[in-house]
């Protein structure tokens, strides 16, 4: 039997996705596919399994062409659409400032929502909808790195968390990525069809095993990782500048802190030591490039600040006990397993 704990309805379990132009198919498709996967293991194993119901919801009944080319028609128009337990709001290529204007219906019907106890997911841009509707404001978000500083402009009383990948508050999720909505998704699985089926779903959907959730969100109400402003925002840049040649050294030059200062304030705030930090975000890039590029070891190398490829190969071996290539044919040996 399946351990279950479930915050959603048991009869039928209802998923909304906003669908509008200029939104990114995968942030549609993969989470369709995820939740499909997790009710088929869900229902092999109980009868009393949720049936998932899953209803695209536009501003209105017009055809969406998405940048990848696919042609998405809303199940519904906004006004008709009924209330779901989930709903899931795309990422968007480019500005999201002209689709917003467009989508009144959208943005009105997900402040709506939360009053009527929905629970809400922003990916990337996506997270833009809620902040729109006001329902962020004064609550943590998070959202793709390049849009931070627009993000902060536009929504100012929002508080934004851009060194973490996922935030929840209450009942609203954002993810920065959508590598970390994929990590919501499991998530959502393990409330609604219990921990076998995240599992089943991670396994069959993930290249390698992920950060556990509660590992690498922003979790409303809970202790902050560290009070450091500034280190925040070092560790920010130190993730989105994977290839500078930059030292450590100068990394802290580049932020107003002495070497000395800042080797100190960063073991005092993260608990770990910069440069171990530095060289865990370079081998988690490594690790991803492995899995789901083609680009040899030497261009991972290059691609992710090492100069050459002894160099990675030194420092991946000696922190996961294997060398890139062996990682690579590891990883790329797990087969997607239908439902």
């Amino acid at each position: 039997m399946v351990t279950k704990a479930l915050p959603f309805p048991t009869a039928e379990f209802k998923v909304a996705l906003l669908v509008y132009e200029n939104m990114l198919a995968t942030s549609l498709t993969l989470p369709v596919e995820m939740l499909l996967a997790g009710e088929g293991f869900g229902l092999r194993h109980s009868q009393s399994c949720a049936k998932l119901k899953i209803e695209l919801v536009g501003e209105n009944n017009q055809a969406i062409k998405t940048q990848a080319g696919l042609t998405l028609t809303p199940d519904i128009e906004v006004e008709r659409a009924t209330k779901p337990d989930i709903v899931i709001m795309p990422s968007l290529w480019r500005n999201p400032r002209p689709v917003l204007r467009k989508q009144p219906g959208l943005v009105e019907w997900v402040n709506r929502l939360w009053h009527q106890g929905t629970t809400l997911i922003g990916v990337g841009t996506g997270v833009c909808f809620m902040a729109a509707s006001g329902l962020l404001n004064n609550r943590p978000a998070t959202t793709h790195w390049h849009y931070v500083e627009q993000f902060q402009r536009d929504y100012p009383k929002v508080e934004l968390k851009p060194d973490f990948f996922i935030t929840q508050s209450e009942r609203i999720y954002c993810a920065a990525s959508l590598n970390a909505f994929a990590d919501i998704i499991v998530h959502i699985i393990h409330q609604q069809y219990g921990r076998e089926a995240a599992q089943h779903v991670e396994r069959n959907f993930s290249h390698e095993i992920r950060k556990p959730y509660e590992e690498q969100r922003y979790l409303e109400g809970a202790v902050d990782r560290h009070p450091d402003e500034l280190i925040a925002q070092i560790q920010f840049w130190m993730r989105t500048n994977l290839s500078s040649p930059l030292s450590l050294a100068e990394i802290a030059q580049q932020f107003g802190l002495s070497q000395r200062s800042f080797t100190r304030r960063f073991k005092t705030a993260t608990g770990v030591r910069a440069v171990e930090y530095w060289q865990q975000l370079k081998i988690e890039s490594a690790k991803d490039l492995l899995a789901s590029s083609n680009l040899s070891i030497q261009e991972i190398a290059f691609h992710i600040g090492y100069t050459d490829q002894g160099h990675l190969t030194r420092i991946f071996k000696k922190a996961l006990g294997q060398t890139p290539k062996d990682y690579r044919k590891l990883v790329r040996k797990k087969l997607f397993v239908p439902v």
